[in-house]
């Protein structure tokens, strides 16, 4: 399987060309979805985040407030180093899980939409390609 990181900064056009090649019929999995998925109520991320974070950072509806999160993790290197290490893990196995997925049902590329790929560099490991958007 040919697999091609996606990355590009803050108002890049990034979302443009993964949207462009969505169109064009090119299976996309974007980091982005896929970390919103990962801690949702139910998952393991979700516990490990509320365990550590306390329940006040849940929304009446149960949903992790990432406003009151980001609060947190932006005033502490310390908890957003915690945040990370519970969510990157889950972001990527999701992802692998997606493109093994893609892989099955016969398709021989895939797009991975990772707005850090190469701060966090798990993925580019796997990566044939990778596509900067820079603006």
């Amino acid at each position: 399987m040919f697999l091609v990181g996606l990355t590009g900064g803050i108002a890049s056009g990034k979302s443009t060309v993964s949207s462009m090649l969505r169109e064009l019929g090119c299976p996309i999995i974007d980091a982005d979805v896929v970390a919103r998925r990962v801690v949702e109520p139910h998952t393991p991320a979700y516990s490990r985040i509320v365990h550590h974070f306390g329940p006040e950072i849940l929304l009446e509806n149960g949903e992790i407030d990432r406003q009151k999160l980001g609060e947190l993790i932006f005033a502490s290197e310390e908890k957003r180093k915690l945040l990370n290490s519970i969510t990157h893990p889950e972001i990527h196995k999701a992802m692998l899980k997606e493109i093994l997925l893609y892989f099955l049902r016969g398709y021989r590329y895939v797009v991975l939409d990772v707005p850090l790929l190469f701060e966090t560099r798990r993925l580019t490991q796997f990566l044939n390609h990778t596509v900067v958007v820079y603006w």
